[in-house]
């Protein structure tokens, strides 16, 4: 008969005093406080900036608009010089909006396909490449967009006009004269271009994290490959290709140099994207900075608030629609 020996409670050890605490969240190593500083202090002096651009921005544009003998908002002029100064945002927001969804309507399905292609039809061979070449278009200035488009892209796109012309001339939207073809739709062609490599490259990311589970279940009922990318792929990267074009969308809208050495500017609204003429936020600072006196900067720093609350509008949309998605947010366990 075997009797059980009571055994005494052995107290738990104490918590170590060398490692962070896991309640209060507060760092004990001094690398730890560092980096804790400095990534507050970073965060910190980037609202900083943010609110001093903004601050100034509004500041010169107050009193621009108070000076301003017109409306701000519906006139078809930029004079910003004389005693009774008459400038307006109609003719930049019309061309800035439009030549942006010409091009993203145009390179947003390309970008798309191209980023299926690398991520699930080209050999590993051809895909490593291919990206890489990808990659690098965004690295290319915007000047070099602007030459190759002035000298090689306008007078090339004479046919195009002419046909759009032939066919869809009845519409209005597409009658094209005679002249060169520097008009919005040139400019919208040349955007789709240059924003061609940030869409793909966000999107071939997007594609690469599609669960291999979900793609072999597919295959494995007897789906087609284009059957596993409409019920696999797309529906799993909806969110990312939408992020992706707004932040296309944002470079589109802000584009400077490339516009200003293809565009002919104008401050006329033509019924026909092919007219030649109109003008852009960026391509009417760029062009008339110089010029101007203390008063027409003010007028262009005007311009380049709205152009500012735009693109801050583009871009916090493009983050609200990845924060939806974890797996995009980084919030993902």
């Amino acid at each position: 008969m075997t009797s059980a020996t009571p055994t005494a409670d052995v107290p738990p050890p104490p918590p170590r005093t060398d490692a962070p605490s896991a309640i209060s969240g507060r760092a004990i190593r001094p690398g730890d406080r560092i980096f804790l500083g400095l990534s507050r202090g970073s965060g910190i002096a980037l609202l900083v900036i943010m609110g001093a651009i903004t601050a100034f921005l509004t500041y010169r544009s107050v009193i621009a608009i108070s000076g301003d003998h017109a409306n701000f908002f519906t006139t078809f002029d930029w004079n910003a010089t004389g005693t009774e100064p008459k400038f307006g945002i109609a003719v930049l927001a019309f061309g800035t909006v439009v030549s942006s969804l010409i091009a993203m309507v145009i390179a947003v399905p390309v970008a798309v396909g191209i980023a299926l292609f690398i991520s699930h039809y080209a050999p590993r061979k051809l895909a490593s490449p291919l990206g890489y070449v990808i990659d690098l278009l965004a690295a290319v200035p915007s000047i070099i967009y602007g030459l190759w488009g002035a000298l090689f892209l306008v007078p090339h796109l004479t046919g195009l006009y002419s046909w759009l012309d032939d066919y869809l001339g009845w519409t209005g939207i597409f009658r094209y004269g005679d002249g060169a073809a520097r008009s919005l739709f040139t400019v919208g062609i040349l955007l789709a271009i240059m924003i061609l490599p940030i869409v793909t490259s966000v999107s071939r990311e997007v594609f690469l994290q599609v669960p291999r589970m979900h793609e072999e279940a597919a295959l494995a009922l007897g789906a087609t490959r284009w059957e596993v990318i409409r019920m696999s792929v797309l529906p799993f990267g909806r969110s990312g290709i939408i992020s992706a074009s707004m932040l296309g969308l944002g470079r589109a809208l802000g584009e400077t140099m490339a516009v200003a050495t293809v565009l002919s500017p104008s401050f006329l609204i033509g019924a026909s994207l092919l007219d030649p003429g109109g003008g852009t936020f960026a391509q009417n600072i760029a062009s008339k900075f110089n010029e101007a006196d203390e008063f027409g900067r003010d007028a262009l720093i005007a311009s380049g608030l709205v152009l500012f609350v735009i693109t801050l509008l583009v871009n916090g949309a493009a983050r609200l629609i990845i924060a939806r998605r974890k797996e995009y947010s980084g919030a993902a366990s």
